[in-house]
């Protein structure tokens, strides 16, 4: 049974790579505008249940439903549509296409989407703004700080107006100083646009910015299962 209000849900999920259980019956679920923590050591099973919950790997078993309706259920172009338009991502490096000046990263889903250029990249700039980074539209990803570069990442997972933004290890390359300010506008930005953040770090210091935290381990998750 799928938790009242909740945006995306999972249950028992399970994933095999050869004879190692990723995945053991992992149980998770969001709300709309809430930052949960998924926390675990290495080799725990998080990162896994990142890449099943947006759709990216597909679980052995176990269902994942999000805004009412089964991802198992979709085919390849449906669950490709969703992450281009309902999901956004921010990755450990940010992953931004070195060729691309930051703004046209930025605007990059808004262009997959088919919005025209000029259009893109004027709400692409709004973002940028908003994560204190408009100052760099014109430069390419190997000419800004990392923490810079963090933050353009943040603004293209947030541009397309996403429903849910899957973050994984969001601050493992950066300083601490860098770390708390990407943590601090993302969470800020994410929750002023009602978007549901799925963070997965290590770091303490990273998951008190979420309402709270769940811990993986051996492929399972621990305490509370579900929000209430």
């Amino acid at each position: 049974m799928t938790p009242a209000g909740s945006l995306l849900a999972a249950r028992d999920l399970r994933k095999t790579y050869g004879t190692t259980a990723a995945l053991d019956g992992a149980s998770f679920s969001i709300h709309p505008g809430e930052v949960v923590a998924v926390m675990g050591p290495s080799g725990s099973g998080k990162s896994t249940l990142l890449h099943c919950l947006a759709g990216i790997i597909t679980p052995d078993s176990g269902t994942i439903s999000y805004a009412g309706r089964e991802l198992s259920a979709m085919s390849d172009a449906e669950r490709s549509a969703l992450r281009r338009s309902e999901f956004g991502f921010v990755f450990q490096f940010g992953q931004l296409v070195p060729e691309l000046t930051c703004v046209e990263n930025v605007a990059l889903p808004l262009r997959l989407n088919g919005t025209r250029r000029k259009d893109a990249e004027r709400i692409a700039l709004s973002w940028m703004e908003r994560l204190e980074v408009d100052d760099v539209g014109a430069k390419r990803p190997g000419e800004v700080s990392g923490g810079q570069g963090q933050r353009v990442a943040v603004a293209r997972a947030l541009a397309a107006s996403p429903k849910v933004v899957f973050a994984d290890e969001p601050t493992g390359a950066l300083d601490s100083l860098n770390g708390e300010r990407v943590m601090q506008l993302l969470t800020e930005a994410a929750r002023s646009a009602n978007v549901a953040v799925v963070l997965v770090t290590h770091e303490t210091r990273v998951a008190a910015y979420s309402d709270r935290d769940i811990t993986v381990r051996d492929g399972r998750v621990l305490g509370l299962e579900y929000a209430e």
